[in-house]
């Protein structure tokens, strides 16, 4: 799908080190300062399993969105590539879930971070403010987009560096427990509830692939940099899974509601504690600006099929940046923080993400030989690993997950028949 003419467009101005970057934003965010613990509760040492298996289906998902990026490089991602090879139905399911799935984790970003930025009781507040804040970032250009994603990946890194040495320094790490079958427990459920829960931390990679409008020489940036990004993180979730395992043992990540720094002060480097929050605060910052500009492109590829308003397909002639999205999108992120609790917002996003990831599969398994990258049983593969991850999530998430998707169905439904 491209522009048609008369269409404002969005200028490539970004680069292969530019999309990497972004992609590490996305992933490199709340979810490895908390996502373990949970797992840890669901798995134990098993986790470790868990997490290699979230890290093959999000390669496989990844390989998907890679070689559909590389053939439609418009904004839009998995809506676009839905329509034009399944069908408007499938591509609407996917741009629903998306930015529904997608305006709810950014709202679970802003709140990890004033979680740690924010006194007792101002957390909402300090959480709106940061949406705001990073809203009329975005709003200004995706170049400054990126910059500022670099500077936050480079603080953040340090950050979970630091945290990782310090967790080591004048402990005993206990090593057996990595590897120690009586700590794993819950069976291949809970590896696979896991599994489920660490796919939120990896749930970024992709997020280049919406930028597809704005990358230079797509067909070699976008499949680049999505898998770049996505085999740094896994090497870098592995090396903090392992320690926080090793330091911590099962039992005691289990109990941790923010392990990376119970794990720091475990250690005997006291300073350690406040840069780990400054860590995790750069960190989900840099997942919520690069989340805030996934879902107003995606909201601007869907105005601009009548999917969404038409008002919201407005490029700004000066920043090129769809600003009436980006506006819409930090306005309901602001309500979503001051009404919504964390738990919620990340179970109802992984549904979301789920189905989208579903359909872009779907989406690749379709494409002809000139277009295909890599094999059809990767697209089998990320298929089947996203429904069986949609049916490891609580019961509460799938079933509002499913209930807003049907409501979205059945809007776009009335508007068809009207």
């Amino acid at each position: 799908m491209t522009t048609t003419p008369g269409q404002p467009s969005l200028v490539r101005r970004l680069g292969t080190a530019d999309a990497v970057v972004v992609g590490l934003a996305s992933m490199i965010g709340a979810g490895v300062f908390s996502a373990f613990a949970p797992a840890a509760a669901a798995a134990g040492a098993g986790l470790l399993v868990g997490l290699g298996l979230a890290a093959v289906v999000a390669y496989a998902n990844a390989t998907s969105s890679a070689q559909l990026a590389a053939q439609h490089p418009t904004s839009g991602g998995t809506y676009v590539y839905g329509r034009e090879h399944l069908g408007p139905w499938w591509g609407y399911v996917a741009g629903w879930g998306f930015v529904v799935g997608k305006t709810a984790s950014c709202a679970a970003m802003a709140l990890v971070l004033a979680a740690y930025a924010a006194p007792p009781g101002w957390e909402r507040p300090v959480a709106a403010a940061a949406v705001v804040l990073l809203t009329a970032v975005g709003y200004r250009g995706v170049t400054r987009t990126a910059r500022l994603a670099r500077v936050i990946v480079a603080v953040a890194l340090l950050a979970i560096t630091t945290a990782v040495v310090a967790s080591l320094a004048g402990t005993a790490p206990r090593w057996s427990a990595v590897l120690d079958p009586d700590g794993a427990h819950g069976g291949w459920y809970g590896v696979l509830q896991s599994a489920g829960l660490l796919f939120f931390a990896f749930a970024g990679y992709a997020r280049v692939a919406t930028l597809g409008e704005e990358v230079r020489d797509p067909r070699r940036t976008i499949p680049r940099a999505i898998l770049v990004s996505l085999g740094v993180v896994v090497v870098l979730y592995a090396v903090v899974a392992v320690v926080l395992l090793a330091v911590l043992g099962p039992d005691g990540l289990a109990a941790s509601t923010a392990p990376l720094a119970d794990a720091v002060a475990a250690g005997s480097w006291a300073w350690a504690g406040p840069v780990v929050s400054v860590g995790a605060v750069a960190a989900s910052a840099g997942a919520l600006l690069a989340l805030l500009a996934g879902v107003s492109r995606t909201g601007l590829a869907m105005a601009r099929t009548g999917d969404l308003p038409g008002w919201f397909a407005a490029v700004h002639p000066v920043h090129r940046v769809p600003h009436r999205a980006e506006l819409a999108v930090g306005a309901v992120v602001v309500v979503l923080v001051l009404t919504t609790d964390l738990r919620g917002a990340i179970g109802f996003s992984s549904f979301g993400v789920l189905v989208y990831y579903l359909v872009a599969n779907l989406s690749a398994l379709r494409q002809t030989a000139p277009h295909r990258l890599y094999p059809r049983a990767l697209q089998v593969l990320g298929a089947l690993g996203c429904v069986t991850l949609v049916a490891t999530l609580p019961l509460a998430s799938v079933a509002a997950g499913a209930a807003v998707l049907a409501a979205g169905v059945a809007l776009r439904a009335v508007r068809v028949r009207s």
